[in-house]
């Protein structure tokens, strides 16, 4: 399921914006791009995601920017010592002023930019100040998906409908198959045999009751119809169920697999492909939800 967000912070002189990407996955699988440093942090990034969704590939990334004229400085004393030194000689060669403090602060190298080194009470506070926007950003992901999860249902209702459908077709279909195979057999010895019978009725009958029973798909459409009660089920129930109901369509597969390689009739056998078809369609969705 798909979701974008992105959510922005500021703690002590520090600012940040997460950005939040989320695209189908079979499984959940998160990837981050943070800043140096932060390798430790990436830690309570994960469990965050883990604890608000179970599929979905997510690519969380993390800038920051520090607000300026809060970054600290200092003298780098050694150049200065070197520039003044040279000053001094050259205000003796040539009557030139002393410099000021202002143009010696102007050179380059004199004043350097010194980073800040935060304290761990200080770290901890942002990285939780961090954190709760990041868990924003995720709820706004978590609408997003909400949402299309809600379309994503629709479209499955219809198909299981489908496939409940198609079920009961093939059940008519079954219904008529045991008097289509004694017909047919019945039909095939005679034009064979040119209207005399080679074998005893008993056998016969024996014959084609093997034929009927190789041919019985009734248990096969039984579970189609459990299987479609369970869809309806998890689909009612909401949550996280694509797992699940992927696990479940390859259980429908299974049955309608079953129902085509049995079947001894034209129309059943139609009947079959179009159930997996429609199956095949349900998996496919299935892939998107979480």
């Amino acid at each position: 399921m798909t979701g974008f967000a992105r959510e922005e912070g500021e703690f002590d002189a520090l600012g940040w914006r997460w950005e939040v990407r989320s695209v189908n996955n079979r499984g959940l699988d998160i990837r981050t791009r943070l800043p140096p440093g932060m390798e430790a942090f990436e830690i309570a990034v994960r469990d965050l995601v883990g604890k608000r969704f179970k599929r979905g590939s997510f690519n969380i990334s993390l800038n920051l920017t520090r607000t300026p004229g809060l970054t600290g400085y200092r003298l780098n004393e050694a150049l200065l010592e070197r520039v003044l030194v040279l000053a001094e000689d050259l205000r003796k060669r040539t009557g030139a002023p002393p410099p000021t403090a202002e143009g010696l602060l102007r050179l380059r190298g004199v004043l350097e930019a010194e980073e800040v080194v935060d304290g761990d009470d200080t770290r901890t506070a942002r990285e939780a100040a961090m954190a709760e926007s990041l868990g924003r950003a995720l709820a706004q992901v978590e609408v997003a998906r909400a949402e299309e999860g809600a379309r994503l249902k629709a479209i499955l209702d219809g198909q299981v409908d489908e496939i409940s459908a198609l079920a009961q077709q093939a059940r008519k279909l079954a219904a008529a198959q045991p008097d289509a195979i004694r017909s047919r057999v019945t039909g095939q010895l005679a034009e064979l045999v040119g209207g005399t019978t080679p074998v005893s009725e008993d056998r016969l009958a024996q014959e084609i009751a093997v034929m009927i029973g190789k041919a019985d798909v009734r248990e096969e459409i039984d579970r189609l119809d459990a299987h479609v009660g369970q869809a309806r089920d998890m689909l009612g129930a909401g949550g996280a169920v694509g797992r699940r109901l992927d696990f479940l369509s390859q259980e429908f597969n299974r049955e309608a697999n079953t129902l085509c390689s049995k079947s001894q009739d034209l129309e059943l056998t139609r009947t079959g492909l179009a159930l997996k078809a429609a199956i095949e369609q349900f998996r496919e969705q299935v892939q998107n939800i979480e």
